[in-house]
């Protein structure tokens, strides 16, 4: 990945991250925080 991409990408997630926070006050973000520790968890398991 060179440095443009990953600028790009960067700049795209932490716009990603403002927008939640404005347009639904950062519930969509929460959720998908939630939903990752679950997956961790039951990854965690089948290890």
């Amino acid at each position: 990945m060179t440095p443009k991409i990953a600028t790009w990408l960067g700049l795209l997630l932490i716009f990603g991250v403002i927008a939640d926070a404005f347009l639904t006050g950062g519930d969509t973000l929460l959720f998908l925080a939630k939903k990752l520790f679950e997956l961790i968890d039951w990854v965690a398991f089948w290890r």
